[in-house]
């Protein structure tokens, strides 16, 4: 099959066959083979030709991109559980235990926190008593989106009552220094509990409810990984979220 854009950019830079060998340093029936039936040279051949003449050697030769080679596992995975319901509290509560400078929290309500753990509030004010920043971020229950989710997973009204319940656990910590506890109305895609420079991310898959769907857990190993993409991704929500007030 004729190549067509390296036809065109030789046309409209007044290139032949011959000038372009010669410039390239191959013999012109190989450049011919190029335009009219499609050959492709050589990476270095072809990417001194593209630069010849002005073009980007993927667009003129597609079959020279080279896919990035898939990795097996990533370096940030730590652990990967089929289900939220199979991770034991211990481990959420034993990761923000460990946290010196940062928890962010997440979730639409994620009640059993706090139902499997009732010294969460205490643990969270003493991690900020030593400096720690804390953040929690919660569904708003009258948003349109924690409506739909409820719809989604079936469960009707009940997830707009585990937000109201979530923020009456986390009321109380409304005003303590360090922490901050805030209300969103975003489409949430997966729960995120971060410690430092680990979190347990926690899928949300349609129609399924988040204790029936997968987390991984990653810790951060440099620049730009899985984990900065969550991060990234409390950010954004946190910046739209509403404080939540005393009263």
């Amino acid at each position: 099959m004729p190549n067509e854009r390296l036809r065109a950019a030789m046309v409209a830079g007044g290139w032949t066959y011959s000038a372009l060998a010669d410039k390239v340093e191959v013999d012109p029936k190989s450049v011919e083979r190029w335009v009219n039936l499609g050959r492709t040279p050589r990476r270095a051949t072809a990417m001194l030709a593209a630069e010849t003449l002005g073009e980007d050697v993927h667009a003129l030769w597609p079959a020279l991109r080279q896919a990035r080679p898939a990795r097996a596992v990533s370096p940030e995975l730590v652990a990967l559980y089929d289900q939220r319901a199979d991770i034991p509290v211990s481990t959420f509560v034993d990761m923000l235990t460990q946290a010196r400078e940062q928890i962010d929290v997440l979730v639409y309500a994620a009640v059993f926190l706090h139902e499997a753990y009732p010294r969460l509030n205490e643990l969270l004010k003493e991690r900020a008593a030593e400096g720690c920043a804390v953040r929690i971020a919660l569904g708003d229950a009258d948003s349109s989106n924690v409506q739909q989710r409820g719809e989604e997973e079936k469960f009707g009204h009940g997830i707009q009552s585990r937000c109201r319940l979530a923020l009456m656990h986390y009321r109380p910590l409304v005003g303590v220094p360090g922490i901050e506890v805030r209300t969103h109305g975003t489409t949430l895609y997966n729960s995120i509990y971060r410690a430092d420079d680990q979190a347990l991310v926690n899928a949300h898959v349609w129609g399924v409810n988040a204790y029936g769907a997968p987390v991984w857990h990653l810790r951060r190993s440099g620049e730009g990984g899985m984990f900065d993409t969550y991060a990234d991704s409390f950010a954004a929500v946190w910046a739209t979220a509403t404080p939540v007030r005393k009263g």
